[in-house]
């Protein structure tokens, strides 16, 4: 029979896999176009009934003998929608964001410009200009017709509501594979928290299931008889009507399966296919085009193999190509596939593109409310996350945006297009599904900005002792190499006065972003170092290639040891970051040492050259690009250093030498207090001016009690919100929202994903408020009485303060900003003062803040 096909089956395996030789557990099945039919002698395979598909359709092609019968591919769909049943969130979408050619020609850009607006939804949607019509090479038919790639069967009834297994499955999620320039490294080949899908073990936990190879025709043809078969409606006669579900009915129904489901529901996801496999969709630049038109697509930094080492990106700092991270996955969908809750590694940001097909469903949560998804996950799946801590980092759970809602957690949600783009944010979980058949392309990038978030990140990583994808610290003194290159040219010639460098010079100055960064490490391992309380003749200048053969990484917790590492004598190959260097050995401490990339000292000088300094520019410069000093640059080097040390044993004062005859928590009486006693003034508050900022003149930028610098910013104390049974110190600013005016935002210095925006100072400062409140509260802490009267906002980002009151109000000498000034004069002309209590007086002796004259 020419339609009949004989194929020896191994149970064990599924694909091209199966065609191996028989063990004495194979079978030989007999598979006939129409129908499925088992000898007699191995009628002990049988089907599950209970399962929503039964055996194969007529339509399917020859390929579907690679799989056990129980497969999907093989099984007639007979779930059904329920659409009285409708499960759908009812939630915010994100912004969507639409550039114009011109902002859409610098990618990096742009997204520094969205920031403000989109962060705090954590996911975005950007919609390109509509000549951005980049043609897929996919659809190439020696791609579309020919070449396979592997899926993984997706049970989507048993994504949230499932029981314990008795081992934890692992993580769904591939292997981060790492390849040199040079050619093939296994360079931290544990690095992911995921494992390879490829083991028998694997496929055989939750979600890890293989499912067959197809080409896109294929899968294309497949999916689309799924839909069309679980959507079916037939009229009164009993004939099929041909209609088309929305997003709505889809995604309705899509939560009803997830969260209250009747029928097993299985399918296929292509996922995290590795570029070995399909390739990229978009053509790269070595790739030889008919057409000259195509530069534009394949040098574009919207074109994600061009993305993550575009100038800015501090990924572009790493040398190896890490799949999946420098390298974009493709994502091939059907009908409910899905997308788990995750973080990106390193709290990376993310950029997806849909290159063709139906929509994909998103939703986002800002990293702000990280811990608050993570905390609702484990308080409604606790048998899961007692089997499996770290049960979110392998990708396999969904949990629903409506539950999230109701448990307060901000949750937004994005429908994806064909030609759109959708961004995710540092720290901010995503998950979602594919309406249908479709194809998307993702991959990862780092702005400077980043930096402060990828250091979070390493420092929780390595509390859960999880190994790491990057060297952080690498990427960190590689971006400063590049600003230290670019200041140099800048200062040099101005000839030299190209974007790259401007961009780079922005990160600079005092309290630049990458400026802060490496400050911020800078303190991190000076208080390390102290903490070991080692003599000094136990610091050791690191060898330049440490670690350029071989990752090394803390022994205790993975750590990563490019800036500084610990060792002893008894162990020469073994290293301990510095938080573990007294867990290494037993050795007399005399063995031991303390391996730096920098003393501290240099360190101490690389923030001074970021900052503009010359001397240590020059420094820096002679460092980076191995510009030789002249005898006198040699001279104030070391001086340089001399001036240092002594910089260390005096004292800066960080409130600019401004000195008040009354202390900061005087009782100041504000409209948004009613004059009584808040919880800002019962704590003493003491507010740190770090930035003026610059003034806006239009109605949102002030009220009658306070004016809005935009890029002000200020250090304050109050409750850490991770552990409130103690003080930190948080970060207040205030930002540009374009035409919705300022956007505060409060962050936990410390842990800068722990972020708060609002268009409102107090709303934002009472979130935190909130935030302290209800940790206490699940940690089964007292109530304090400093808590019970609420919060100042406009007194905790320092709109109170006698001194910034005064220096803010020396910007705007005209009083163009009405609304303030008018409630101004007219208190002074009642005798009342509604920000300074009368018997407050203030004595200067420096009389400037941040430049301006205060008296």
């Amino acid at each position: 029979d020419p339609t009949s096909l004989f194929c020896e089956l191994n149970l064990g395996f599924v694909g091209s896999q199966s065609k191996k030789a028989l063990s004495s557990q194979n079978l030989l099945l007999r598979i006939d176009m129409d129908n499925l039919s088992v000898a007699p002698s191995e009628s002990e395979i049988k089907e599950d009934m209970s399962l929503k598909n039964h055996p194969p359709d007529k339509d399917k092609d020859k390929d579907t003998i690679m799989e056990p019968p129980s497969s999907p591919r093989h099984r007639k769909v007979v779930a059904r929608w329920l659409p009285d049943e409708a499960q759908r969130p009812m939630i915010d979408d994100a912004p969507v964001f639409t550039p114009s050619l011109e902002e859409f020609e610098d990618t990096l850009a742009y997204i520094e410009k969205i920031r403000p607006l989109a962060e705090p939804f954590g996911i975005c949607r950007i919609i390109p200009p509509s000549t951005w019509t980049p043609p897929c090479r996919l659809k190439e038919k020696s791609i579309w017709e020919h070449t396979k790639f592997p899926t993984r069967i997706q049970n989507v009834d048993l994504l949230q509501n499932r029981e314990p297994m008795k081992k934890k499955p692992k993580s769904r999620k591939r292997k981060r594979r790492r390849n040199s320039r040079m050619g093939s490294s296994r360079r931290r080949s544990g690095s992911s928290p995921s494992e390879s899908t490829s083991s028998p073990e694997a496929e055989e936990k939750f979600g890890f299931n293989s499912g067959s190879d197809f080409t896109l025709d294929e899968f294309e043809k497949f999916a689309l008889h799924f839909k069309d078969s679980y959507f079916e409606k037939k009229d009164s006669s009993g004939d099929i009507v041909r209609w088309t579900p929305s997003v709505d009915d889809i995604e309705g129904e899509y939560w009803r399966i997830v969260e209250q489901p009747t029928d097993e529901v299985e399918v296929y996801y292509g996922a995290d296919l590795e570029n070995g496999v399909l390739g990229s969709g978009f053509y790269k630049r070595a790739e030889k085009l008919a057409s000259s038109d195509m530069d534009q697509y394949t040098v574009s930094g919207w074109n994600l193999n061009n993305l993550p080492r575009l100038p800015g990106s501090v990924l572009s700092f790493e040398d190896c190509d890490i799949s999946g991270v420098l390298v974009p996955w493709l994502y091939v969908g059907m009908c409910f596939s899905s997308f788990c809750w995750h973080v990106e590694d390193h709290h990376l940001y993310s950029l997806n593109y849909h290159h063709f097909g139906e929509p994909k469903v998103w939703y986002g949560v800002p990293g702000s409310n990280a811990t608050a998804l993570e905390k609702a996950m484990r308080k409604h799946l606790p048998d899961l996350f007692d089997e499996q801590p770290d049960l979110l980092h392998g990708l396999v759970t969904q949990f629903s945006p409506s539950i999230l809602k109701d448990e307060g957690v901000q949750v937004y949600r994005v429908v994806q297009n064909a030609g759109e783009y959708v961004l995710t944010f540092p720290r901010a979980y995503h998950a979602g599904f594919n309406c249908g058949f479709n194809c998307a392309e993702a991959v990862n990038v780092a702005p400077v900005d980043w930096l402060a978030h990828g250091q979070n990140a390493v420092e929780l990583y390595s509390k859960e002792t999880r190994k790491t994808s990057l060297s952080h610290d690498k990427l960190l003194l590689g971006a400063a190499y590049e600003a230290v290159k670019a200041l140099w040219e800048l200062s040099a010639s101005a000839e030299k006065k190209n974007t790259t460098n401007l961009r780079w010079k922005s990160f600079c100055g005092k309290n630049g972003t990458l400026t802060n960064a490496i400050q911020a490490r800078l303190q991190m391992e000076e208080e390390r170092i102290a903490a070991l309380g080692r003599d000094s003749s136990s610091l050791m200048k690191m060898e330049k290639d440490f670690d350029s053969s071989c990752e090394r990484e803390c022994f205790s917790c993975f750590y990563d040891l490019h800036l500084a590492a610990s060792g002893c004598k008894c162990s020469p190959e073994e290293y301990a970051c510095l938080k573990h260097a007294d867990d290494l050995c037993s050795c007399d401490e005399k063995d031991g040492f303390i391996l730096v990339r920098y003393t501290m000292d240099e360190l101490s000088s690389l923030v001074r050259a970021l900052e503009g300094e010359s001397d240590d520019l020059k420094i820096w410069a002679s460092k980076v690009l191995g510009i030789e000093l002249s005898d006198e640059d040699q001279t104030k080097t070391s001086s340089v250093i001399s001036q240092e040390k002594k910089l260390k044993e005096g004292s800066f004062d960080l409130n600019i030498d401004l000195e008040l005859d009354c202390q900061e928590d005087l009782k100041e009486e504000a409209s948004t207090s009613g004059g009584e006693l808040t919880s800002s003034e019962n704590l003493g508050v003491s507010v740190e001016p770090i930035n003026l900022g610059v003034l806006i003149f239009g109605k949102l930028w002030c009220n009658k009690h306070a004016i809005f610098p935009k890029g002000f910013r200020s250090r304050v104390k109050f409750y850490n919100v991770l552990d409130p049974t103690r003080m930190s110190t948080y970060i207040s600013e205030v930002l540009d929202a374009g035409l919705m005016g300022p956007l505060f935002r409060v962050t936990l210095e410390e842990s800068p994903d722990e972020s708060f925006f609002n268009v409102s100072a107090q709303q934002c400062w009472e979130m935190v408020f909130q935030r302290v409140k209800d940790t206490r509260t699940s940690l089964g802490l007292p109530s304090l009485p400093q808590l019970e009267g609420g919060i100042n906002g406009l007194q905790m980002f320092g709109f109170l303060s006698p001194s910034i009151v005064q220096a803010i109000e020396a910007l705007d000498p005209n009083h163009r900003l009405v609304e303030y000034w008018n409630h101004k004069n007219q208190a002074s002309a009642d005798s009342k003062d509604h920000f300074i209590t009368s018997n407050c007086s203030v004595s200067l002796t420096k009389g400037k803040l941040f430049g301006v004259d205060l008296m």
